[in-house]
């Protein structure tokens, strides 16, 4: 390779290095892929719905007993 410059030789042996496959190599594919996406969108589709019911609450505190009357206003809890 005369010709070339070192650049050129040096961008050549990455590109030849990048094109060899290991057999012992894994990889999660295409299939790793389609998994990784379908639980994406299962978890934002439950979000959303989360948040959807989560709106729908309405919660509002029971009022406080009054101190006139009743057994709630009898039975004080004791300090000590």
């Amino acid at each position: 390779m005369p010709d070339m410059s070192a650049s050129a030789s040096l961008a050549m042996t990455h590109l030849v290095t990048l094109a060899e496959l290991d057999e012992d190599k894994v990889t999660p594919g295409v299939l790793g892929f389609i998994v990784f996406a379908v639980m994406a969108l299962a978890v934002w589709g439950l979000m959303k719905s989360m948040n959807r019911h989560m709106g729908k609450v309405d919660f509002k505190e029971p009022a406080e007993p009054d101190a006139s009357g009743g057994p709630e206003a009898k039975a004080k809890p004791q300090r000590g």
